[in-house]
């Protein structure tokens, strides 16, 4: 006898195995650009204290950075998203400015503390606009 793709070998029926995990929910781009956001703020904020890196690939004599790393690596694949599927989001303007930035500047330049303090003062200006 043999068994069909939805019986066991001794015929009964097997429940069919569910991909997804539990409780797992798709991550939206909306809810991706709040987290971008979050470890924005906070790489900013170390970086206007003084570390280097957060606009640049290079490894400083600080050592690496994996959360800018991390970053990085969200700026570009949130910017691929939202073009491939023609999207405006209010986060894709930090995410362009973010991206503008770690393109025109290398670690090593020496205003980086600064452009963290002035992209800070950038977001709570635009937060306080209605």
């Amino acid at each position: 006898m043999n068994a069909t793709d939805d019986e066991s070998l001794d015929g009964t029926q097997e429940e069919p195995l569910n991909p997804e995990p539990l409780n797992a929910e798709p991550l939206n781009i909306d809810r991706l650009c709040q987290i971008f956001r979050e470890q924005l703020v906070a790489c900013l904020q170390e970086s206007a204290r003084g570390r280097m890196g957060l606009f640049s690939h290079t490894v400083a004599e600080q050592g690496s950075w994996p959360e800018a790393e991390q970053l990085r690596a969200l700026a570009v694949a949130l910017h691929s998203m939202m073009a491939h599927l023609r999207l405006e989001s209010p986060g894709g303007a930090l995410l362009d400015q973010y991206l503008d930035l770690c393109s025109m500047h290398g670690e090593s330049h020496p205003g980086e503390a600064r452009l963290a303090r002035q992209f800070l003062d950038w977001m709570k200006a635009a937060e306080e606009q209605p």
